[in-house]
């Protein structure tokens, strides 16, 4: 008698388990397909891009730099920034990274591939603190004072870059940078759905960035943010 309560108890337990974890699935999924839904028309081409007017700037996303050499998707991000700021989509451009360590700089690598492709450098802003996606947006708003921007990275990674923009109110269009294939994509794809959850939270609870700082207009000069 125990022995067959004991069971019962057990099916019960993994019943409750199974329900849970298919439920917590159903939440992740759904979240997933809704911010990919909701910011999808947000993605335009560069020539739609250059016909915006009153932007603000251009934002481009950092990505891993190996001893000062932009890595493949951080190239083809910049040079898809560059190309924009070149057609007149926007007149800065904010490269927006990870510089939290002095061994580890995302932003000089991006600033300097950039005025090596004679952008100047007083129209090139490094945001040193955007260590996330949600920070980079967060920071484009409170210290560049950015309301209208358009967003350069690939579109996997757009679709969340422009849904937190739009629930911390700035007006943003992304432009993709996917002229090639990535190594290793299979599995970015798969960590996005869950970066997507984890950002469609922080969206609705807004805790400040890591750090904040003194304001930097985006309209003024970018050599401001210079540490070099």
């Amino acid at each position: 008698m125990i022995i067959k309560s004991n069971k019962r108890l057990i099916i019960r337990i993994i019943v409750v388990i199974l329900i849970i974890g298919a439920v917590g699935l159903t939440a992740v999924l759904g979240i997933n397909g809704f911010i990919i839904a909701s910011e999808k028309d947000r993605i335009i081409s560069a020539d739609e891009a250059a016909k915006l007017e009153n932007v603000d700037c251009i934002i481009v996303l950092g990505c891993y730099v190996d001893e000062g050499t932009p890595s493949a998707m951080l190239e083809d991000r910049l040079l898809q920034g560059i190309e924009l700021y070149n057609s007149g989509a926007a007149g800065k451009i904010i490269m927006s990274g990870d510089h939290g360590r002095a061994t580890y700089d995302e932003v000089n690598t991006m600033k300097q591939f950039a005025i090596d492709r004679d952008t100047p450098s007083e129209d090139i802003f490094m945001d040193h603190a955007g260590f996330s996606t949600y920070e980079s947006m967060y920071r484009a708003r409170d210290i560049f004072v950015a309301k209208k921007v358009i967003i350069v990275t690939q579109r996997y990674h757009l679709y969340r870059a422009l849904y937190v923009a739009k629930k911390l109110g700035l007006d943003a269009y992304g432009v993709a940078s996917d002229p090639r294939g990535y190594y290793g994509q299979t599995y970015r794809e798969a960590r996005e759905v869950l970066a997507r959850n984890k950002d469609f939270l922080l969206s609705i609870f807004r805790p400040e960035p890591t750090y904040l700082g003194h304001v930097i207009p985006v309209n003024g000069n970018g050599d401001e943010t210079n540490d070099k």
